[in-house]
């Protein structure tokens, strides 16, 4: 997200505390219990409350007395939420993140065909691959199809994958050449881990990642995959570019509306995975 710098006001940020609080919680609150969450002893939250109470922003639930976020605050979410375009947030997010890696990054979403990319950003270290906006990946074979495979609904991907066996013939998808009956497992992982990998296919030395982002209705709206040479792009669930992967997407997930206290569509929830992001160490070709 975008670094704000210079000076402000001081009150509005402690306010914004006692918002979050509530935020944060999905529930109606007791004072002393948002005076906790937010730093503040009884008397000074009660006296944001009083305010917020004034706009909008907060009212109290009667006849309990606890607090929660007001009208106002609904307002303010959905306009938010009409002002945001996934693809523009994601675009403008991958080109920092590839320039990051010095790797490959897609953004792909589903189009009529299926995993469709909509945008492929060059690192520092290029591979050569037949990666294009408007291919087509396979739903079985690929990290990025796999990631659709898990978080569509199941009628969804049951209709894509007979597609994709019929059309074998006349449209190439990439990564279609995968075992199927490894299919099931694999989303399986994608579930339980919150992102896909592949390694060494469909391109012989090139490895891949790819995780899901999803928005406020808990629906996936793109993929995005980091895309590099095996001796660089680590796909254990342990390495630190899943990591640095999986924040990346949670950040632009929480942008569109989504809250990650919620499991994504899919049976089972994301996982983070933690570590540290390693640099490429030199060039490859596949």
């Amino acid at each position: 997200m975008t670094d704000v710098a210079g000076r402000g006001v001081q009150s509005i940020e402690v306010g914004g505390r006692v918002l979050s609080v509530l935020a944060v919680a999905r529930r109606p609150l007791m004072l002393r219990d948002i005076a906790v969450g937010a730093d503040l002893t009884p008397a000074q939250a009660h006296a944001y409350l009083l305010s917020f109470r004034k706009i909008g922003l907060v009212e109290q639930t009667t006849p309990s007395g606890l607090y929660q976020l007001g009208p106002f605050a609904l307002q303010l979410g959905l306009a938010r939420l009409r002002s945001v375009n996934a693809l523009r947030l994601a675009g403008d997010a991958v080109v920092e993140l590839a320039n990051e890696l010095g790797l490959m990054v897609t953004v792909t979403v589903w189009g009529s065909f299926g995993a469709t990319i909509v945008q492929v950003q060059e690192g520092t270290d290029q591979i050569h691959a037949n990666v294009r906006a408007g291919a087509v990946y396979s739903l079985i074979g690929t990290a990025t199809g796999r990631v659709f495979a898990a978080f569509l609904p199941p009628s969804v991907v049951a209709a894509h994958l007979q597609a994709e066996r019929r059309d074998r013939a006349r449209r190439k998808r990439v990564g279609e050449m995968a075992d199927e009956r490894a299919h099931t497992d694999a989303v399986a992982t994608v579930r339980r881990l919150g992102y896909a990998t592949t390694e060494g296919s469909p391109i012989p030395g090139v490895n891949a990642l790819s995780a899901p982002v999803f928005d406020h209705t808990r629906q996936i709206q793109l993929a995005v995959t980091i895309i590099g040479p095996a001796d660089i792009v680590e796909v254990g669930p342990q390495g630190p570019l899943a990591a640095r992967l999986l924040a990346f997407t949670h950040d632009l997930s929480a942008q569109l509306g989504y809250s990650a206290a919620e499991p994504p569509a899919a049976p089972e929830p994301a996982q983070a995975v933690q570590g540290e992001v390693r640099k490429p160490r030199a060039r490859h070709s596949a």
